[in-house]
Formats: C-alpha cells, sequence, structure tokens
C-alpha cells in the first residue's frame, strides 16, 4: 500500500504540473508567506534567464522514476506510463478513468513489489554470508553483521537516546544511496526512530568510533524498499559515532 500511495502522490503530482501550466491565477488567492517562501525557493531552482536548465528536469525524471520503480516496468510499460503522463500534462483527457483503476494498481504494485523482493533476497543471501566472514564481525540474532572498524572511547549510546553520526549507506553493488558525508552535514537523530539494524547497532558503538553495519532488509526496509532502495535489499552502512546528544535542560516554570 505504500508504494499505491506513492503512485498516487506521483499522478497528483503529475496533474499539479498540468494544472499549474493551464490555468489562469486566481485573484482571489493573495499571496502568503507560505507561498512567498515557495516562489523564492523556486527562484533559487532558476538560472539567470529565468529558465530552469536541461539538467533540472533530468532530476526531475530521475526523481518521478524512482517512485514508480518498484513496478519494474518494461520497455512497453513504460511507453505507457509516459502516455498517460503526457495526456494530463498536456491536459488531454485521460483515456481511463483513475478511480476505476486503484484496485488493479494496488495489485500491480504489491505482486511486482514481492517478486522484485523476493529476487532481491536471494541475490542479498550470498552478500550477506560474506560479509559475515569479514575479519571480526559479528553476527547477531537478528541477523545484523556488525564490524567494528575503530574502537571508540566515549560511552555507548542506550536505544532512547538521541545521537550524531557520519555514514555512508550502499547497496550490495557497492552503490551509494545516501550519504552524510558527502552532503558534509552530520546527521542527529533519536536512536529509536530509525530502522532497527541502526538501533541495535549504533547501541554496540562508543562515541569516537566507527563500525560497519550491514543490514538485512528484514530490520532494515524489508519489502517495501525506499526510493532509490529494491525491495528486500540488504543494506551496508559506515558509521561514525559522533555523539550522543544531551536531553534538553527542562525549562523553568514561570
Amino acid at each position: 500500500m505504500h508504494s499505491m500511495r506513492r503512485f498516487v502522490i506521483l499522478l497528483a503530482i503529475v496533474t499539479l504540473i498540468g494544472a499549474c501550466a493551464s490555468e489562469p491565477a486566481s485573484e482571489a488567492s493573495a499571496p502568503t508567506a507560505a507561498t512567498d517562501a515557495a516562489n523564492a525557493a523556486g527562484a533559487a531552482a532558476l538560472g539567470a534567464d529565468g529558465e530552469a536548465d536541461a539538467d533540472t528536469f533530468y532530476a526531475l525524471g530521475v526523481a518521478l522514476a524512482q517512485q514508480v520503480q518498484v513496478f519494474s516496468l518494461s520497455e512497453a510499460e513504460f511507453d505507457n506510463v509516459v502516455k498517460g503522463m503526457r495526456d494530463v500534462v498536456t491536459g488531454a483527457e485521460p483515456k481511463v478513468d483513475l478511480a476505476a483503476y486503484n484496485e488493479k494498481l494496488s495489485a500491480l504494485a504489491q505482486s511486482r513489489q514481492a517478486a522484485q523482493a523476493g529476487v532481491e533476497k536471494q541475490a542479498s543471501a550470498t552478500f550477506l554470508e560474506e560479509a559475515s566472514k569479514t575479519d571480526g564481525a559479528e553476527r547477531t540474532d537478528s541477523g545484523l553483521i556488525f564490524v567494528s572498524l575503530t574502537e571508540g572511547s566515549g560511552a555507548s549510546p542506550a536505544a532512547t537516546d538521541t545521537v550524531k553520526v557520519h555514514y555512508t549507506g550502499k547497496l550490495r553493488d557497492g552503490s551509494v544511496f545516501d550519504s552524510s558525508v558527502e552532503r558534509g552535514q552530520p546527521a542527529t537523530f533519536p536512536l529509536n526512530q530509525v530502522i532497527r539494524c541502526w538501533t541495535e547497532g549504533v547501541a554496540k558503538m562508543k562515541v569516537g568510533g566507527k563500525a560497519r553495519l550491514v543490514c538485512p532488509s528484514d530490520i532494515a526496509y524489508g519489502d517495501q524498499g525506499r526510493p532509490g532502495i529494491p525491495p528486500g535489499a540488504a543494506l551496508d552502512f559506515e558509521v561514525e559515532l559522533l555523539e550522543i546528544v544531551a536531553a534538553a535542560a527542562p525549562q523553568p516554570q514561570p
């Protein structure tokens, strides 16, 4: 159902783009702080001539494609998806009633997602087995493979603590899907509000330490996956624990 919702959101975005391009602005819609901020953000994405460059539109295509990646579309299926998007964007009358296809789209998403997850899990099994044989690797009951790279000298966080970390996340083929290191900005989050692999693995670390966390899909994003992360995928993280963030002191009551 998560994939179905993402697909509907995608169609809504495309519909909104088409509506914005074809409908005049209403005189009754006065600017607000929110619209001003949105306009400023949009302007920042444009070049000096007020036009977005080709790479920006290419990035839009990548973002939209990631949202329908779960469907594992063939070339012919993709062509039909493009036809539907083009009709909406250009204001042509859609050839189908979307509401009548909700159940079919949901069933298609679930079947394609399950098939993709099954294939990915089989391929991940070999990767996980190889990772478990790394020098110093510890495989826990949950399936987490923990490898200490640099032993820290500080405290270890509890599952309820908030931590600051640098990390790089890779798929089993080595491709990076997320990295605070590349962004140059550490991530801060409550340890009990992330994937189970992180809750367990980071709690085994000490401040100042680095570790490799190899996560089976069962304790990562499961059969649902995420944009850029296939359903059923095992994930490979390198994490540096920078800090256990102290809880904010309670404010005195007036």
